[in-house]
């Protein structure tokens, strides 16, 4: 197995030990909800237990979990790729082109026993595994996983918290470059070739880059926008560090507001911070989600999901899928507890018009929640303090 890439970060990547630890818990739960194994795809999942990556394709590569072994299931033409790439030791089980993996995991799996399955294994997968082992002895592995890993280890939130310094720079760099003329993808340019430059994974993720009324479309609009005097300006973006997502939006503007734009991106402000109030273990994630939607009523915005207002969920979980539990959202009865992270963006539309998104991302701790980022205090500077 080839050595990780090089590393210049101050904060270190996951060790094998801690993935080892994630494979003791794993087992110890799938004792207590007696499982034989857990079938894992090429999924985040298997990333977080195993530290192997690899793009899911119509052939199935993957792990198998048991409560006594790890194995690999590798397609055979790529065993000799699969061993160059960083992974926890385990056994490899290769597959022929004229074999079936599911038949392999029957057969590894034994003629007895549950198997729960990564909630992202592809609906084909599932398919031949019904086929070979019945759908009685399948379950959803989904819960078992999630349980895992919505609680982040101080090592993650390490990882995450310089992931969301980077991207942070990177939107001040961002605001440093506009000016009246210059194109969406000329920032979109710049904030992938800032991301690189800072050492993030593979550059930006993504780039959402909206001025004017295209900023009222939460995921941005078609085309390549121009910059013009007096423009609003909503720049969403991020990178990943070690596999760890950031994510940050700010909404601001580099010329002096209309009234009507500060009275609402104020209120944007009123609620993040009525979501961050509320965090602290115990409380239900719908909960958060009506703090938020609390102060925009107050404003005589919405209500509910009625525009002007908040057209969708408060917040979402992140880690090594930047979207992921817990959701902060109606309904969601889940409660707070330590380690989870989650963003914090109560978007306010008005349609057609103008949107305001500030989106900071906060872990809860013990007593109540701690911001990655500090959230954005003026509609016309960013306060990042520079080195």
């Amino acid at each position: 197995m080839l050595p990780f890439a090089s590393w210049s970060h101050p904060v270190p990547r996951i060790t094998e030990a801690e993935r080892l630890d994630r494979l003791q818990r794993l087992r110890a739960a799938m004792e207590a909800e007696g499982v034989a194994g857990l079938l894992l795809g090429a999924t985040e999942s298997l990333r977080y237990f195993t530290g192997f990556v690899w793009h899911a394709s119509e052939r199935f590569c993957g792990a198998l979990v048991t409560r006594d072994r790890l194995v690999y299931l590798v397609p055979g033409f790529e065993v000799s790729r699969f061993e160059t790439l960083p992974h926890l030791p385990g056994d490899c089980a290769p597959w022929q082109e004229d074999e079936e993996p599911a038949a392999l995991v029957a057969d590894l799996l034994g003629p007895s026993g549950t198997l729960a399955l990564d909630e992202q294994i592809p609906l084909f997968v599932y398919h031949r595994l019904a086929g070979a082992m019945g759908t009685d002895r399948l379950r959803d592995g989904g819960p078992l996983v999630s349980a895992l890993r919505i609680r982040k280890s101080a090592a993650e939130i390490e990882l995450i918290r310089h992931a969301m310094g980077i991207t942070l720079e990177v939107q001040a760099r961002a605001f440093d470059a506009m000016r009246p003329g210059v194109r969406a993808s000329e920032i979109v340019a710049l904030i992938d070739a800032e991301h690189r430059r800072m050492g993030a994974d593979g550059g930006s993720t993504f780039a959402i880059v909206s001025f004017g009324a295209a900023t009222a479309l939460p995921h941005g609009a078609e085309g390549d926008q121009v910059l013009s005097a007096g423009d609003l300006i909503l720049v969403d973006t991020g990178c990943r560090l070690d596999g760890y997502h950031s994510d940050l939006t700010r909404t601001y503007m580099i010329d002096d507001p209309e009234p009507e734009i500060a009275r609402i991106w104020a209120i944007e402000r009123e609620a993040q911070e009525a979501v961050f109030a509320a965090a602290r273990p115990g409380v239900a994630c719908s909960a958060l989600d009506e703090a938020a939607r609390r102060v925009l009523a107050a404003h005589g915005l919405g209500p509910d999901y009625h525009l002007p207002g908040l057209p969708h969920r408060a917040g979402h979980g992140l880690g090594l899928e930047i979207h992921e539990a817990p959701y902060i959202v109606r309904g969601n009865g889940r409660v707070l507890e330590p380690g989870m992270c989650f963003s914090i963006e109560p978007m306010i539309v008005l349609p057609g018009r103008f949107g305001i998104r500030l989106e900071d991302h906060a872990h809860v701790t013990d007593s109540g929640a701690d911001w990655f980022t500090q959230p954005q205090d003026s509609l016309t500077d960013l306060g990042v303090t520079r080195g």
